[in-house]
């Protein structure tokens, strides 16, 4: 199916809609974080979730005073699909919505020790795209930002992309490192296919992985960050990854591995033995479920409702207990309606 750039494709006539009424100010007061979602505990490959709507002041969006989060050495945040560049319905403005999930990031009672960014920085791979994500990311309170590139990052075959994100990366952007005692590894499955199908890592990387790994014990938690997901979401429309059960294979010894991904641009969750699969919202612009519609893409929804189908993803790592909590935050209705 020749449909590798997705978010160009056809959008179904039930999400075109008609103009809400809302200009861009109401718009972007509509994207004010209130913060509502799910607090994901993973322990073993097994997922636990806790609401997080009692945990959110709705009149302020931020984090309730004196509240409890659970106790966890280091923090990290995943955002995902900013595509910079974007302007058409579904979002009019993608560098406003991309600094709401910032200001939201910045509000955290402790910064996160890094950010994760799996992929679609950019709409076009263009270098004026590359400089506004640059400067907006440059307002993240955080350590460091790491990332792996998403298809539309790599329209030039990622020389842009490897010039300013891939330094120190081997062959197409890929990487590990280590942080308070878990292996994190960058894997880069989205380079465009010639027949728009399923993402692929590829023999190269996939022996730089089994090398990677090797020395590790099975005790070591791993944190996988992708753009496509490794797992098989909805092949139909190329979201999976086409040689991911060899990836999968080298990763079961080890007793708790989340893979993180963006690409399809909504939170789904699986766990298949000790391994747990986490889709990010996007920061940019909803896409239907998987099937619910022709094909993929932008989905266009009310100004109003959009900010509850954008988000980022929170990560809390306790190293004693090898667990992982994953805390998705949409971007949620300000307590004010506007239009």
């Amino acid at each position: 199916m020749k449909d590798h750039h997705h978010e160009h494709g056809p959008l179904p006539d039930e999400h075109n809609g008609n103009n809400d009424g809302i200009d861009r100010r109401g718009f972007l007061e509509c994207m004010a974080w209130a913060g509502t979602g799910v607090l994901w505990m993973m322990s073993g490959g097994i997922l636990k979730s806790f609401g997080m709507s009692q945990m959110i002041d709705h009149t302020t969006g931020n984090i309730k005073n004196g509240l409890i989060l659970p106790k966890s050495d280091f923090t990290f945040v995943q955002i995902s699909d900013s595509h910079i560049g974007f302007n058409k319905a579904a979002n009019p403005d993608v560098v406003g919505t991309l600094q709401a999930a910032i200001d939201k990031i910045n509000t955290m009672p402790k910064a996160p020790s890094f950010v994760l960014h799996t992929g679609d920085l950019s709409h076009l791979a263009q270098a004026a795209e590359f400089d506004t994500l640059d400067q907006s990311l440059k307002s993240v309170k955080t350590d460091k930002i790491f990332y792996v590139p998403g298809e539309h990052d790599l329209t030039d075959n990622g020389k842009l992309y490897l010039e300013r994100y891939g330094k120190g990366t081997k062959g197409g952007g890929w990487y590990s490192f280590d942080s308070h005692g878990v292996h994190f590894v960058g894997l880069v499955n989205a380079q465009v296919q010639v027949d728009g199908g399923l993402g692929t890592l590829g023999a190269d990387q996939l022996k730089w992985l089994e090398d990677d790994l090797k020395g590790l014990s099975s005790s070591t938690p791993i944190v996988v960050f992708a753009h496509i997901p490794l797992w098989a979401v909805y092949p139909q429309w190329g979201w999976g990854t086409k040689d991911s059960e060899q990836a999968l294979a080298l990763l079961r010894r080890f007793g708790s591995v989340s893979v993180l991904n963006g690409h399809i641009h909504q939170t789904i969750q699986k766990v298949e033995g000790n391994i747990t699969f986490h889709t990010a919202m996007s920061t940019a612009f909803p896409q239907p479920a998987p099937g619910s519609a022709p094909s993929p893409g932008p989905m266009k929804v009310p100004a109003d409702k959009l900010k509850s189908v954008l988000g980022l993803t929170t990560v809390h790592y306790q190293e004693h207990h090898h667990t992982l909590a994953v805390t998705d935050m949409p971007l949620m209705e300000a307590e004010k309606t506007n239009g």
